[in-house]
């Protein structure tokens, strides 16, 4: 299968000696990450096009080189191996700069989505130790109240994008990273660096969960590509947020190859038609709610621009409905792929589109070296066809969450991991996913988790209690309902504008609902399949 993978996808077999000693000098020592990758092809594709981005066009070479300045730059305001920079940025070529500069100090680039208010950005930037933030200019009020009193962030280690006027703020401008000189004796960070990125806790805090790139990330990208059809001639359209695993994850592999990445920062549907088109875009990943707009275009709209490049969609992130599933199909081609995994397990499993013609909304089959269980509330395997929470065991799980080992053993079974999905799997061995076992919510492929935005809510003086649940949307997956029980005077408009003050806009819940009280059991516990079911009566 190495072999095979590795010459039809271009992992390997376009090298030098030179590289190839390179190669073997880096994997020896167990890096595996972008920055392996941006090294090798430099030295083998330098200057084939590596990202495409505002306009600009930047090689293989280019990013290296770029990379080595910034990683001086970091290096002359005082960062070293192990500490972590926060980026907060839309997507972008500094990006991924970024985190190969981070991995080569041997540090960890933390990404944090530009959207965070305040109050979110200075607990994760808090937890997460950062000691330096870069951030788009914009952003810089709020990033300015984020670091208040935090003496791990003075304002020479803010490094702000795109604005001429940082110097005079006592900020650093990232073009004066471009600048430094890389020290030609440096070694690459020992341990290739880590990427830690936040998603919602059980707690209601943001958890970070922490990987590394080693030989074992290499297995699983083998095991991918052995599945879906990435190669070194792609070009990748990267809409989705690069602060989420989605996009960073797929638009890595693609560079890993030898592809190039295309990086648009908002997603229209007709731009991103006219991208395909415009650019030849022959890969792409986008959650559900992205394939949704999409597909929801009339019938003249869709075939306005050519998709005829388009050979591998990948729908992931959240469920996909069958209805949406056939839709995609109908209009592309027998293009799609639904894929199952978690920020913190990895790629699980894998549907292609023979699976999703018989079951359009399957996630596949397991792939080559990943174990999975499906088990009970008390830990027994279920039969096929009996529902079960999925747990997940393969080289590609994250080394655990940052400073949270309550968390990560909570998630673990015997060294298999799982984020609280439910599925079921048929007698081929295909997996579905059929709920969650956490209340957890998944809006447009973000995840949201009720405690945090309940706390929020019953913060505000006049609420005595409250209780949010998820509810089906056929644009987002699912969508926030809020139910309230009041102490005082309010309305729908006031609590919103209360949870905007503290929340980013995909926590406000969309529905409110008022009621004299929330349905409880015997020892006060709210129950929210009741709220689920509308078993209740309103206010």
């Amino acid at each position: 299968m190495f072999a095979r993978v590795g010459l039809s996808s271009g992992l390997v077999g376009h090298g030098t000696p030179r590289a190839a000693r390179r190669a073997v000098q880096l994997l020896s020592r167990g890096q595996a990450g972008l920055s392996t990758a941006f090294r090798l092809r430099a030295l083998t594709d330098g200057d084939r096009p590596a990202l495409v981005s505002g306009g600009q066009t930047f090689t293989f070479a280019e990013v290296d080189a770029r990379a080595d300045r910034v990683c001086a730059g970091l290096a002359a305001l005082g960062l070293a191996r192990r500490d972590a920079v926060a980026l907060v940025m839309r997507n972008r070529h500094e990006f991924f700069e970024l985190e190969v500069a981070t991995a080569r100090l041997g540090g960890s680039a933390v990404s944090l989505s530009w959207r965070a208010t305040a109050a979110e950005l200075r607990y994760m930037l808090e937890h997460s130790g950062a000691r330096a933030i870069c951030f788009e200019a914009s952003l810089w009020p709020v990033i300015e109240e984020a670091i208040a009193g935090n003496p791990k962030l003075p304002r020479a280690r803010c490094i702000a994008l795109d604005d001429p006027g940082d110097a005079a703020r006592g900020l650093t401008p990232y073009a004066s990273l471009l600048e430094a000189r890389p020290d030609p004796e440096a070694v690459d960070g020992q341990d290739d660096g880590a990427v830690v990125i936040y998603t919602s806790g059980t707690t209601g805090k943001p958890k970070g969960a922490v990987r590394k790139f080693g030989l074992g990330q290499v297995l699983g990208l083998v095991a991918f590509l052995d599945r879906v059809p990435f190669t070194r001639a792609d070009r990748h359209l990267c809409v989705c947020p690069l602060y989420h695993s989605t996009a960073l994850g797929f638009a890595g592999l693609t560079l890993m190859v030898g592809g190039c990445v295309v990086i648009e920062q908002h997603f229209d549907p007709i731009e991103v038609m006219k991208c395909i088109e415009r650019e030849r875009i022959t890969t792409a990943a986008l959650v559900p709610t992205l394939l949704h707009r999409w597909m929801s275009l009339d019938d003249a709209a869709l075939a306005a621009f050519s998709t005829r490049s388009l050979r591998a969609v990948i729908s992931v992130g959240a469920q996909l409905p069958a209805p949406l599933s056939r839709r995609v199909r109908a209009t592309l081609g027998p293009v799609l792929y639904n894929l199952y995994g978690a920020t913190e397990t990895g790629l699980v499993s894998v549907a292609t589109p023979d699976d999703l013609a018989g079951d359009p909304s399957s996630v596949g089959r397991p792939l080559h070296g990943v174990e999975v269980r499906l088990v009970d509330e008390s830990g027994e395997l279920v039969a096929d066809g009996a529902v079960g929470e999925l747990y997940a065991r393969s080289a590609m799980l994250v080394a655990g969450y940052h400073a949270d080992a309550a968390a990560t053993s909570a998630s673990m079974r015997e060294g298999f991991f799982s984020v609280g999905d439910l599925a079921r799997r048929d007698a081929e061995g295909r997996l579905s996913i059929v709920g969650r076992r956490r209340d957890m919510v998944i809006s447009g492929g973000v995840n949201l988790y009720p405690v945090e935005i309940e706390a929020v809510i019953d913060a505000h003086p006049s609420v005595a209690q409250s209780a949010v649940i998820g509810v089906p949307d056929p644009e987002w997956g699912e969508r926030l309902r809020a139910f309230v029980v009041l102490r005082g005077p309010c309305d729908a408009a006031a609590l919103e504008a209360h949870c905007r003050a503290t929340l980013s806009g995909a926590k406000v819940p969309r529905e409110w609902v008022f009621l004299a009280a929330l349905p409880s059991n015997a020892t006060g516990k709210v129950l929210k399949r009741a709220l689920a079911l509308g078993q209740y009566e309103t206010a």
